[in-house]
């Protein structure tokens, strides 16, 4: 499978995405270099990429691990996600160029299209994006790293989410459409108030939503559940 070094990091993040690399697993550098008919030296050089993004630690001794997301990430996932994302909304506000509105409406369109077709990996990407680019629009070289990292976590939690199997969740699922057509309302007519009440309200719909990914195919749920739960708990 020669997809080439681009190529690899790609599917490395997709994998990291939707949960079919679990959290903390070893990424074995040998099978790897295989697997993708590449040498050893471009696998590091994607490993110490993905770890600069926090899709990877890469541990002295130990080599390279999938990010972990356990009890302890998870309670600070909760507390901090929504302080950053309103932060990241009221600078995006201030702060966004014409051609980024045309970046969200397109990436919103490709999100939309996505929902209809049921593609939850193309879901979940193109929701990774949409936030991410409201993050480049904050101009802030502080608050986007961070913004980065969580939305790797949010992805990984949520995954499920746009895979929804029953009535409820697929009107959820419309829901989350519906608020990012308001976020570039929002955005675009430099109102800041309602981009801050959009966040929150897109946040709890988010978080009604994170329970289910104790059951996302790969996970180790049993393991993760109750500390999950927990979290969520604390957050409240």
């Amino acid at each position: 499978m020669g997809v080439g070094k681009n190529g690899f990091y790609d599917e490395l993040k997709r994998q990291i995405l939707t949960l079919e690399l679990d959290p903390d697993e070893i990424l074995d550098e040998v099978s790897l270099s295989e697997q993708f008919g590449l040498s050893r030296t471009p696998v590091r050089e994607v490993f110490r990429r993905l770890e600069g993004e926090g899709y990877v630690d890469i541990r002295a001794n130990r080599g390279a691990r999938v990010a972990p997301m356990n009890h302890h990430t998870l309670r600070h996932f909760f507390l901090v996600a929504p302080m950053v994302y309103s932060a990241i909304g009221r600078l995006a506000v201030q702060n966004f160029k014409p051609r980024q509105i045309l970046d969200l409406r397109e990436t919103q369109e490709r999100f939309r299209a996505a929902s209809i077709a049921n593609d939850p990996l193309a879901m979940v990407m193109e929701n990774n994006r949409f936030h991410e680019i409201i993050g480049e629009m904050s101009a802030n070289t502080y608050l986007l790293p961070s913004l980065k990292r969580l939305l790797i976590d949010h992805a990984r939690v949520g995954y499920t989410f746009f895979r929804p199997r029953d009535v409820d969740t697929r009107q959820r699922l419309e829901l989350a459409v519906e608020h990012h057509d308001a976020f570039i309302e929002a955005i675009e007519s430099h109102r800041e108030d309602a981009v801050v009440d959009l966040v929150f309200a897109h946040w709890e719909l988010s978080r009604g939503n994170m329970g289910m990914f104790i059951t996302a195919k790969g996970m180790k749920a049993d393991i993760l559940s109750d500390r999950a739960a927990a979290s969520m708990e604390i957050a409240s």
